[in-house]
């Protein structure tokens, strides 16, 4: 007999389609329900794309995207929001004003501006949208280094430290910028959490070996669903990072690509509490949680183990 009584947190995401599973909406899906979240979704794009690549994207009127958005949210109560491509600048703009109607709900924003193979997703004057009407209601900002450059540097100035960068993030509005080391040239990930004060805590993971697609998409509905069952920022951003990189770490590759996160790696036979499984064929050992990099004293206030883990993003 269903439960009456019974609720899960609500997550609604913004996102484009991946057919392929990988990334996108599909990601998103996968990830909030598995972290024990109901997920709502709004269609704002829809790619032709394989684990390889994307080919096409095709946005979705403004209208459409709005009237999605209306009818779920007059409909169920919404515990946290997640922002992925949006589409167009006409989007970010339809997006920018529903969720200003709503300023007590917590905003995971992923700034996915190309795919790791170089596939473009927003132009510089989307950019500059992100900047003016997305990043100021923003409470989570989850970009590489590569996106946070892009960001608030675009190409024509010198590169600034990344705390700069995350300090300029802070002042346009964003509570909090979680910055991956995905695309650095290090042995570890170190995932950097920024508040209005500076950094608060870094987080180091071994690198896992291969591409995976999708990783980013994960990590930020990771943290949208950390934040919805009410988790504080820091152990939320702590317990998304664990949960994706044991995704990675039992990610699988389907086609003749990138590898795929598997979202669901704790319900599979071979998966146990500690972590342990075969590591799928990625040669990382199989030696599950264990074979992460424990945390090395740094300035931050907490510097627990833990990942967007991994390889290149999208």
């Amino acid at each position: 007999m269903p439960d009456f009584q019974r609720s899960l947190p609500a997550v609604l995401t913004f996102a484009a389609t991946d057919p392929s599973g990988g990334a996108g909406l599909q990601a998103d899906l996968l990830t909030l329900a598995s972290m024990g979240c109901h997920p709502l979704s709004v269609v704002t794009a829809i790619t032709v794309q394989d684990t390889s690549g994307v080919e096409g994207v095709l946005s979705i009127d403004s209208d459409w995207v709005s009237d999605q958005a209306r009818a779920i949210l007059e409909d169920i109560p919404i515990a946290a929001f997640k922002i992925g491509v949006m589409g167009s600048v006409e989007n970010i703009a339809a997006i920018a004003e529903i969720v200003s109607d709503y300023p007590e709900i917590p905003l995971i924003f992923d700034p996915v501006l190309a795919s790791a193979r170089g596939d473009e997703f927003a132009s510089e004057e989307a950019i500059e949208a992100m900047r003016e009407m997305i990043i100021p209601q923003t409470t989570v900002i989850t970009p590489n280094s590569l996106e946070l450059i892009r960001l608030m540097l675009g190409d024509d100035e010198d590169r600034l430290p990344i705390d700069r960068l995350a300090r300029r993030l802070t002042d346009l509005g964003a509570e909090y910028v979680l910055v991956t080391g995905t695309h650095e040239s290090t042995l570890e990930v170190i995932n950097t959490l920024y508040g209005d004060s500076g950094m608060m805590r870094a987080d180091r993971w071994q690198r896992l070996p291969g591409s995976y697609h999708g990783s980013g998409c994960t990590l930020a509905s990771a943290i949208a669903a950390t934040v919805a069952r009410g988790l504080d920022i820091e152990e939320a951003v702590r317990e998304a990072q664990d949960f994706t990189w044991h995704s990675l770490k039992f990610g699988f590759r389907p086609g003749m690509g990138q590898f795929i996160p598997d979202r669901m790696f704790w319900a599979r036979d071979e998966h146990d509490e500690e972590g342990d499984g075969d590591g799928g064929d990625r040669g990382d050992g199989g030696d599950g949680a264990q074979s992460r990099v424990q945390p090395e004293e740094t300035e931050s206030r907490s510097t627990p183990a833990g990942t967007d883990g991994l390889g290149p993003r999208h």
